[in-house]
């Protein structure tokens, strides 16, 4: 019997400590710092949109002859006020933290949670300008995504096309050039540019689709690790006490 409450002994202490789940104010304050190094004036935006809230309501109650109570009540709204702002900042700060690293597109369209496949290397690269191609699957068809200045990267883009369509001769194949040059989509844009592709194929049929370009095989190249700018907003099931 010792023998054995000395090995159960053992075995657990082998087992790696449980992490804690992150609180949800932990994760406003590293949504909050994270901003203020990219765009310092969010701090007066935030303290500007909570404040121009409760005088809002102040106004409101100094009309109605109860003051008191809408300031109370307009505290939960100044403070959503707040966070909604901190969100939209730490959003475009995430972006500007990745954008022109390759494989910036890569990481903007992890931000998709459903319905879109996207694998983490590109399926072409050049490798003397470093202009690449990613390739996502979904119920639109194949979408193919460039980075790179708009002169060189559409020769990229295309032969990638040609490649595709011998394999998929009847799918849809969207392409899209990632950048701030004229005709090409900015990166913030880019999710929303790709969910709003029409769909034109069955769950089934896009399934198949992935099937068959994973032997076409694709570039190793890491993934910018900037921060995720869906998860840079805070939790709001945390705040409620979920």
């Amino acid at each position: 019997m010792a023998r054995a409450t000395s090995s159960g002994a053992g075995s657990s202490a082998l087992k790696p400590p449980k992490q804690k789940k992150p609180r949800w104010y932990n994760q406003v304050w590293q949504a909050y710092t994270m901003t203020r190094r990219e765009d310092p004036a969010v701090t007066w935006l935030i303290l500007g949109a909570f404040v121009g809230v409760l005088l809002l309501f102040v106004l409101i109650g100094l009309v109605w002859f109860s003051w008191v109570y809408t300031l109370l009540l307009g505290i939960p709204f100044a403070l959503l006020a707040a966070m909604f702002i901190l969100a939209r900042r730490a959003e475009t700060a995430a972006y500007s933290q990745i954008e022109g690293q390759p494989g910036a597109s890569r990481a903007a369209l992890g931000t998709i949670r459903r319905g879109w496949n996207f694998p983490d290397d590109p399926v072409a690269v050049d490798p003397r300008t470093q202009d690449l191609v990613f390739r996502g699957v979904g119920r639109a068809g194949v979408v193919l995504i460039g980075e790179g200045p708009a002169p060189r990267i559409g020769r990229l883009l295309e032969s990638e096309r040609r490649k595709t369509a011998r394999v998929l001769p009847n799918v849809p194949i969207t392409l899209l050039q990632v950048g701030r040059d004229e005709g090409q989509v900015p990166l913030r844009k880019l999710p929303r540019t790709v969910q709003k592709l029409k769909p034109t194929l069955t769950k089934q049929e896009t399934a198949e689709i992935i099937k068959r370009l994973t032997a076409l095989g694709a570039v190793r190249l890491p993934v910018p690790k900037g921060i995720d700018p869906m998860r840079a907003r805070p939790d709001r099931k945390g705040m409620r006490g979920r």
